[in-house]
């Protein structure tokens, strides 16, 4: 007997967990025969004596009790597992009576949480197995698992999805052009225009481009619009929004060209609240009224984040719909009605392939991030997405850089658009971040990281990049070994988990965050005092993009990125863009650009593991405990 389980000591702990007997406990009974307490539950019962004796609760005789019968065949005692053929939502084991090594999870079946010895090959959560140790704590493990009802469709299975062809005759025409001009900036001169365009680092291009506005009065947006940037602390429009608003508002196509951290989510999100407003009210099988396009899941539920802000005190309603997530109450939105639908483009084929949802209604297309999602290999989803839209929408086309590929894509799917850029089209990095490159060596890369965490930590928030998901995994559980509050998310992490280590990574309580490029865009954090490229990326967009996540609307930000001998081949374009945004170069990056193609360096692998485990799964590096020593 365990003398610290309150079970034994408590005889009301029981009853407290119990949600189906409520009231307070009867008082103890010494007999149970005739004439004693009326039993919980109801009045004072008699009963007979002989064998209908009670049973201490009020409820007539006891039924008997049928002989057990054992299945046909006997047990099988072997690797099935699983509790019965069906338990929840699904198949828990191959056949009915199994007891096996995966234990009650296990098998090849279709539900539940596969736990047990090596996972289940199935599951409708899209759990991957539990590993050894069940659960694993916080994470999900990653004994296995193929697919599940959550994961959504591979990329292969997208290619092959046919969507019907949409009949786009004797279309009902509709408004989108709301812009009024202001008094204030109607007296603008050209000269004045010029100036400001200039001191902004504003480029328009396109036919009859509209003055920018000075002031979000000049927007002439609703007045819960008004209410909410008040509230934010919004002084004047960013120079993306302070251009991009009147082009959006005129109801044209719009390119937008600008760094991360510059607004683009509002310069969209507001003319879509303007342009739903004007629209005819949603009816029973309606699909929405305006679509976000956004390449990862975490900058999908940012922008509803932003959206629900505005959308508060009004009829507006937004769904997030995105893989790795449960499908029902995504199901439940889209069949309910809402007019803003931000999604990602593999989970929206999901459901535009199941009828949930259409997209008939759509008036107002926005694509974000649309280099990012080339990059992902996007092209051929975003196609069938757009070929459901009628060809008279407006078309918001958003991007923090202007390859070939993006413009080609832009000519296919926009007419006669506006087009602005802030700063440059070329690869630019924010001036405002402090960038220091280091040329180090791999083994030396954890030392370097714990130096540097030990000279900057003061509870803000630090954000390190790392090239490969182990390498993440690896770097955070050392760091929560020696002390250090750290917590790590990839594209491996299922979304509940990546959602939570984000919450914590942004209410302060984990300080430390290590990620793939899976955080690279769309992550808006404020106060992140610096960013650590503990391996540099593949390509210079995705070490602008990494960067850009500290010194965001206007704040200062530091960057540290070790570099290596293997990144040879990067370092003359990375000393172009600290030349362009006024850095010193390191000397030690010039000698070493002279050397890029020489083939001399190999690559390292970026950590030289202790020795530690990992709990058997991949997002065991989360569960580590931090260690006695905690620096924070």
């Amino acid at each position: 007997m365990n003398h610290f389980d309150n079970r034994y000591s408590d005889a009301t702990s029981y009853r407290n967990r119990r949600s189906d007997l409520v009231g307070s406990m009867p008082p103890p009974a010494a007999t149970y025969g005739r004439g004693a307490p009326a039993p919980y539950g109801g009045p004072p019962v008699s009963y007979s004596s002989g064998r209908g004796a009670p049973n201490g609760y009020g409820s007539g005789p006891a039924p008997p009790v049928s002989p057990f019968i054992p299945p046909s065949g006997g047990f099988n005692i072997g690797r099935g597992g699983g509790f019965g053929d069906r338990f929840g939502n699904g198949h828990l084991g191959d056949r009915r009576d199994d007891i096996g090594r995966h234990g009650g999870g296990g098998g090849r079946g279709r539900g539940g949480f596969s736990s047990g010895h090596g996972g289940g090959r199935g599951g409708n959560y899209g759990f991957r197995g539990s590993g050894r140790g069940g659960m694993g704590g916080r994470s999900y493990g990653s004994g296995g698992g193929r697919g599940g009802r959550h994961g959504g469709s591979s990329k292969g299975d997208l290619d092959n999805i046919s969507l019907p062809r949409q009949d786009f005759r004797n279309l009902v025409p509709f408004d989108k052009n709301f812009y009024v001009e202001s008094h204030s900036v109607s007296a603008m001169s050209e000269q004045e225009v010029m100036h400001y365009r200039a001191t902004r680092e504003i480029t328009v291009q396109g036919n009859d481009v509209p003055r920018p506005i000075r002031t979000f009065q000049d927007a002439n947006f609703p007045g819960y619009c008004m209410d909410v940037i008040a509230n934010l602390g919004f002084v004047e429009p960013t120079a993306i929004q302070a251009q991009g608003w009147p082009m959006a508002l005129k109801g044209r196509d719009l390119i937008g060209i600008a760094e991360t951290g510059s607004g683009k989510t509002l310069s969209y999100l507001l003319p879509a609240f303007v342009h739903i407003s004007a629209q005819p009210r949603l009816s029973p099988g309606d699909g929405p009224v305006a679509l976000v396009l956004a390449p990862t899941r975490e900058l999908a539920v940012q922008i509803q984040e932003e959206a629900l802000k505005f959308g508060a005190r009004t009829h507006i309603r937004s769904t997030c719909i995105y893989g790795g997530a449960p499908k029902g109450p995504q199901i439940r939105d889209l069949r309910r009605g809402v007019e803003i639908v931000i999604a990602t483009p593999g989970r929206l084929i999901d459901m535009l392939e199941a009828q949930h949802t259409n997209l008939k209604r759509v008036t107002y297309l926005v694509l974000d991030e649309a280099d990012r999602m080339l990059d992902m290999g996007f092209e051929p989803q975003i196609r069938k997405i757009v070929g459901q839209i009628r060809p008279d929408r407006q078309t918001l086309y958003w991007s923090a850089t202007w390859p070939r590929e993006v413009e080609k894509l832009a000519r296919q799917f926009l007419r006669n658009p506006y087009k602005v850029i802030i700063g440059s089209a070329e690869l630019k990095a924010n001036q405002s971040i402090n960038q220091i490159v280091e040329i180090i060596t791999d083994m030396e890369k954890y030392n370097r990281l714990i130096k540097l965490l030990k000279e900057m930590m003061d509870g803000s928030r630090i954000l390190i990049f790392m090239e490969t998901k182990k390498g993440c995994d690896q770097v955070t559980r050392q760091l929560r070994v020696d002390g250090w509050a750290a917590l790590s998310i990839h594209g491996d992490k299922n979304q509940s988990e990546r959602d939570w280590v984000l919450a914590e990574f942004k209410s302060g309580r984990s300080p430390i965050m290590t990620a793939t490029d899976v955080a690279a865009r769309g992550l808006d954090v404020k106060d992140i005092k610096c960013v650590i490229n503990y391996d540099f990326p593949t390509n210079l967009e995705d070490y602008v993009h990494r960067i850009g996540r500290t010194g965001r609307a206007g704040a200062k930000g530091t960057a540290y990125t070790f570099f290596t001998h293997s990144n040879a081949k990067f370092a003359k374009e990375l000393i172009k863009i600290l030349q362009d945004a006024g850095q010193v170069v390191n000397p030690a990056l010039i000698a070493l650009a002279r050397t890029a193609g020489s083939g001399q360096f190999g690559s390292g692998g970026g950590f030289r593991s202790r020795g530690r485990g990992g709990y058997g799964n991949r997002s065991g590096s989360n569960a580590v405990p931090v260690g006695f020593k905690r620096h924070w």
